[in-house]
């Protein structure tokens, strides 16, 4: 038998030796998520003896965190603004850079029509209604296993969002006071040399083309015929593309205002444009 003291240690060797970055942080996130066990808790009944049937299940979820497997996509769960949202293999994990997004668009939400394009998991537009319930909230993604998963989240956060399958604009009607996007920016070479968590992440949600401007290229090019006059225009970026994205924006003379803000890291993280007359 082993005490759940000795299988927590067993699972952290297990990361250590796959070269699983923050290995001890994880081995515990699984043995709470399996076992619901709190750290105060564990400390109580670290010497207990744990039962076949609870080392086996955690042995697995150490497994397939050894296969790199992200850690939100084995516990089906990631915090964002404050709220729990689902995730798996079909949508990207939440970051908390996207956060910069929201409380961006948040002052001039209220009572506003919101797109959210290449919405995912839907945590940008739940998040937004959630924080701003006058807002009128849609989401579109080409994905209709990500939609499913959003559709979820909406209603385990009990937010009234609509959304849409669409490939970006082809089957969006009418206008908005807002759209706002996290879209795929990644630069396609640089995909492989992310971390294989990453890596194990949807390629849909991350790959933006052979210089990551593909779908800004879409996006601001085709916003403008559904924005309303003196709508905003609000998108995340990767933190090298500033002026890329900013230099897209000035080829259409409509858009007026840019502006750019950055993340808690001091990254460029958006950028916030405005139709004009």
């Amino acid at each position: 038998m082993i005490t759940y003291q000795e299988l927590l240690k067993s699972g952290e060797n297990e990361l250590v030796s796959s070269n699983i970055s923050d290995a001890e942080l994880d081995a515990w996130y699984l043995l709470e998520y399996l076992t619901g066990m709190s750290r105060a808790k564990f400390f109580l009944d670290r010497d207990m003896e744990v039962s076949d049937e609870i080392k086996d299940r955690y042995l697995s979820l150490i497994h397939m965190r050894k296969e790199h497997i992200p850690l939100q996509h084995i516990t089906g769960t990631q915090e964002f603004m404050g709220f729990d949202f689902f995730v798996n293999e079909n949508v990207l994990v939440p970051r908390q850079d996207t956060e910069c997004l929201v409380e961006n668009v948040l002052p001039f939400a209220h009572g506003k029509k919101i797109l959210d394009m290449c919405t995912g998991s839907g945590c940008i537009i739940i998040s937004l209604k959630k924080l701003e319930e006058t807002a009128e909230c849609t989401g579109a993604d080409i994905s209709k296993k990500a939609l499913e998963v959003a559709q979820k989240n909406a209603a385990s956060n009990e937010a009234e969002v609509y959304f849409k399958e669409s490939d970006m604009f082809e089957k969006i009607n009418g206008k908005y006071d807002i759209i706002v996007s996290n879209p795929p920016y990644i630069k396609k070479d640089v995909i492989k040399k992310l971390s294989k968590d990453v890596q194990n992440e949807p390629i849909i949600a991350l790959d933006g083309g052979k210089d990551g401007l593909v779908f800004y290229k879409k996006i601001v090019n085709e916003a403008i015929d559904y924005l309303k006059l003196g709508g905003y225009l609000c998108l995340e970026i990767g933190y090298d593309q500033k002026k890329d994205v900013m230099d897209l924006i000035k080829e259409n003379l409509q858009y007026i205002n840019t502006y750019s803000k950055k993340d808690l890291y001091d990254n460029d993280r958006i950028v916030v444009t405005k139709v004009g007359g």
